[in-house]
């Protein structure tokens, strides 16, 4: 066997070449906890005590949780995604960051879930940037007072209880009474403003679903895509399947893809549907993370859960680039319950409310708004100037027909005053029915209510007057410029007011009602005299 020499000359020149290419690798240091508890969405983790409030962490499978209670020797983290394979013992890291989401158009048209993540199978999204959920709502100083209309293009909130953009209008009612119904309506009003082009008329919309049905969510998107709406719409998703954390996440991911718009100069609309399913998705969480419970079960802070949210709707200042949010959140009452705790919470921290009545709605009202105690209380400023005009007595007529009418069933006999104010209501109240998904632009609506309130529709039968409105606005737009001068200038002036009236009295000579007659003809005229006879012969009677 040969001996082996190594000479020191070679030794001497690989520890000089070792020591020459030598970097010292500095130590890295990281925060490791671990988790003790693990369930129904929610893990309590050890150790990591450097970390933030709502700061992301890692856990062992790649998983992301949300940190939420600080505590001196535990965490309270809401896991974020599927929580089987977080389990006890398992490595949890801190990530450094805060939760945010993906913002920017392209995710208009699109459906993402709580975290900004796409869920309608049609690729990845394009984002401009990311945006923290918990993002501080704007100053007062950064505030603008709400002076431009956002339309619904529905006759009732329109007239009566209108919207600014930039408010906070609450929608409340029980369930099935419509809610929803008018929040889609909205968004497809919209319509119009987008196809001009016009960056100052446009609305970008959001629509966050909170707890509700895949199906409901499924119907919504196809409803808007049918109305060639969803190119301007957002989805953020969070159905009933999803984790409770995912629930109460929802609407702050929407807010914050909507911020980005509104600091960017551009008008956003923004849908919860609905908060009290948050609250009960908050406090479920509250209760797992083993909060003091409060009234209802309720958290504390639960107030602050919806404020915080509803504060970062504004009409921005000019130096900002004068861009806006405007929200309607919705909430679900219990028997028409409005006086409950998330109600009452969310009633103090919006600018108004539109009430639907379940008795409404199963009256064949529909939309089903209650305008005696739904109200707005800063969109009269931003209102159109020719629909504040003609809907100036309108909620007036309507409150003492409703006293008149409940006084009715009870009095036989009326004088002619409370008879013909009795009628008027009752065919101003078929005139503000509406079917879903068909909103009406704002010069429809003037002409519509001008004409209820200035008695051009009481000779007409209540059965007859939404036909008649149809074929009234047809004939306006074949024979006259009427509704492009309203659309044009928004100012109802004298000489619109008597060219309106003109075509309407030329209209009603010429309809003719269900049961065969003709309005202004000798048959109608004879037929409405006998009527008359006949009331005062029953009258003489008694």
């Amino acid at each position: 066997m040969a001996d082996i020499t190594i000479s020191p000359d070679e030794i001497r020149d690989a520890l000089k070449d070792f020591v020459s290419n030598y970097e010292p690798t500095k130590a890295s240091t990281a925060e490791v906890g671990h988790v003790i508890d693990a369930g129904d969405g929610i893990a309590h983790v050890e150790g990591l005590p450097g970390v933030m409030a709502n700061e992301l962490i890692r856990f062992e499978d790649g998983t992301l949780g949300l940190a939420q209670n600080l505590d001196e020797d535990e965490i309270g983290a809401i896991v974020l995604g599927e929580f089987a394979g977080v389990e006890e013992g398992q490595e949890v890291t801190r990530t450094g960051e805060v939760l945010s989401v993906p913002v920017g158009d392209g995710f208009l048209g699109r459906v993402v879930d709580p975290l900004g993540a796409p869920i309608d199978g049609l690729g990845e999204i394009q984002a401009e940037g990311r945006r923290a959920l918990e993002l501080q709502a704007p100053g007062v100083m950064a505030r603008k007072s709400v002076h431009e209309p956002l339309q619904t293009g529905i006759k009732a909130i329109d007239a009566m209880i209108p919207v600014g953009r930039g408010q906070r209008q609450l929608i409340i009612g029980d369930r099935q009474t419509g809610k929803t119904a008018i929040a889609i309506d909205t968004i497809i009003n919209q319509k119009a403003n987008w196809e001009s082009g016009d960056e100052d008329k446009q609305v970008r919309c959001i629509y966050v679903a909170i707890g509700q049905k895949g199906s409901t969510i499924a119907s919504v998107k196809g409803a808007l895509e049918d109305a060639g709406a969803m190119e301007y719409t957002t989805i953020v998703a969070a159905p009933a399947s999803d984790p409770a954390g995912f629930k109460y996440l929802a609407p702050y991911t929407g807010s914050a893809i909507g911020q980005h718009w509104m600091y960017q100069g551009k008008h956003v609309l923004i849908i919860f549907d609905d908060l009290s399913k948050q609250a009960e998705a908050y406090r479920a969480v509250s209760l797992l993370l083993r909060r003091p419970p409060g009234r209802e079960a309720y958290p504390g802070d639960v107030f602050y859960l919806h404020s915080r949210l509803l504060e970062r709707c504004a009409k921005l200042s000019d130096e900002l680039g004068a861009g806006s949010m405007t929200g309607l959140p919705i909430i679900e009452t219990k028997a028409n319950d409005v006086s409950a705790y998330i109600p009452t919470n969310v009633i103090s921290i919006t600018d108004g409310q539109i009430f639907l009545q379940s008795d409404l709605f199963n009256a064949n009202q529909r939309p089903a708004v209650d305008v005696g105690i739904s109200v707005s209380r800063v969109g009269g400023d931003a209102q159109v100037k020719s629909i504040k005009k003609v809907s100036g007595t309108l909620k007036l007529e309507l409150a003492q027909y409703r006293s008149l009418e409940a006084f009715a069933m009870f009095a036989s006999d009326l004088d002619q005053a409370s008879r013909r104010q009795l009628e008027r209501g009752a065919r101003l109240t078929e005139l503000l029915k509406q079917p879903q998904y068909s909103p009406y632009p704002v010069e429809e609506q003037v002409v519509s209510i001008w004409a209820g309130t200035n008695g051009k529709l009481d000779e007409v039968p209540v059965a007859d007057v939404l036909r008649f409105e149809s074929e009234l606005l047809d004939h306006l737009r074949r024979n006259s410029d009427v509704l492009t001068t309203l659309r044009e200038t928004n100012q109802l002036s004298d000489d619109t007011v008597a060219e309106m009236g003109k075509q309407i009295d030329e209209f009603s000579k010429s309809f003719q009602t269900s049961d065969g007659k003709t309005l202004g003809s000798e048959q109608f005229e004879a037929a409405s005299a006998e009527d008359v006879d006949q009331e005062q012969i029953v009258k003489g009677r008694r």
